[in-house]
């Protein structure tokens, strides 16, 4: 099979991912084996190709927002039928008998797998996946829509999860690529009474902001006009954290909605940043249940994510384009 391979760390603009020809991947147990029609491009693939996160093995096939149509099963695999249409989450596996697997929190399993990091992904044209780890699609999304919800749209319903919005609280999104596009039509969808205040550099990025329903839209330091009560940090930049507290109402919260900063957190000062029971919460990774609610939702509102497809062999320059923040909405690549 066709595949794009990370055989060692670098600058993206050195362009280290190479194409390469592998073995069909052969399904055991309850493995499906899936034909992959497209995958999406996430900053976290960048983090691994420039070595902020580390891959268990090298050389590795990348990539973790993936649709296709399942090509064959395991001897033991009855979820699925050949032909049927899935997609595959960063969420890979988990060991299913510690006290985070049992009670629903598998992100967070210290044996857990991840797809694209740990196994290989979706930069080929197959691969395979435990069937309990593939989730049915909308059928009202086409594959190129569908490729972002894994991975930018489900973190971000995590995200607004673990934020515990109550309508008509002011909401704040910084940063406004892949994930924060979703977010927001997932947070007016779900609290119409909450305004959604954007912080965001990229002119393109206000512009759809605004095009999506922002109440307001400003830059990364400007103040907003009313403080915010939960906000959420897309960034990959460690000063956002501290700018958000600074805008944030007594007893708010801030989620953060990323594996690596690239740049350090600053210091913080308690009374200015936290005082008055402000928090800060972490998202870390994704669990089943957050892809199955997802995704259901994703077809009833409907998300439509701003997608650009780039060819297979074009994967280095699309990279490139996500880490200029060049990239309205999502990257996907075309592979089938």
């Amino acid at each position: 099979m066709k595949a794009i391979l990370l055989r060692a760390h670098g600058p993206i603009e050195d362009e280290p991912l190479e194409l390469a020809e592998l073995e069909d991947p052969i399904p055991d147990g309850k493995q499906i084996l899936i034909r992959i029609s497209v995958c999406g491009l996430c900053h976290t693939d960048l983090d691994e190709i420039e070595g902020r996160l580390e891959p268990k093995v090298m050389p590795i096939v990348l990539g973790h927002q993936i649709v296709g149509t399942v090509a064959g099963r395991g001897a033991d695999a009855r979820r699925f039928q050949t032909g049927q249409r899935v997609g595959v989450t960063w969420f890979y596996s988990s060991c299913g008998l510690c006290s985070f697997c049992q009670s629903g929190r598998e992100n967070l399993c210290a044996k857990a797998l991840w797809t694209g990091k740990d196994v290989n992904g979706g930069y080929a044209e197959y691969m395979i996946v435990p069937e309990d780890s593939a989730h049915v699609l909308p059928d009202s999304v086409p594959d190129v829509q569908a490729a972002p919800l894994l991975c930018a749209g489900v973190i971000g319903y995590r995200t607004v999860r673990l934020a515990e919005i109550t309508n008509g609280q002011t909401v704040g999104l910084f940063g406004f690529g892949a994930s924060a596009h979703i977010v927001i039509q997932v947070v007016r969808y779900l609290y119409p009474d909450s305004p959604v205040f954007v912080f965001t550099r990229s002119g393109d990025h206000q512009h759809l902001a605004r095009y999506l329903g922002a109440a307001w839209v400003g830059l990364p330091d400007d103040r907003p006009p009313v403080e915010i009560s939960r906000a959420m940090d897309f960034t990959p930049a460690g000063r956002s954290v501290p700018t958000a507290l600074e805008v944030m109402e007594r007893g708010g919260r801030l989620v953060i909605n990323a594996i690596r900063k690239t740049t350090p957190v600053p210091e913080l000062d308690y009374a200015r940043h936290l005082w008055h029971e402000r928090e800060i919460k972490s998202v870390a990774n994704v669990t089943r249940r957050d892809a199955e609610e997802f995704l259901a939702l994703a077809g009833s509102i409907p998300i439509r994510p701003e997608v650009r497809q780039f060819a297979f062999e074009q994967v280095n320059e699309a990279l490139v384009l996500l880490k200029q923040s060049r990239i309205n909405g999502a990257a996907v690549l075309q592979i089938g």
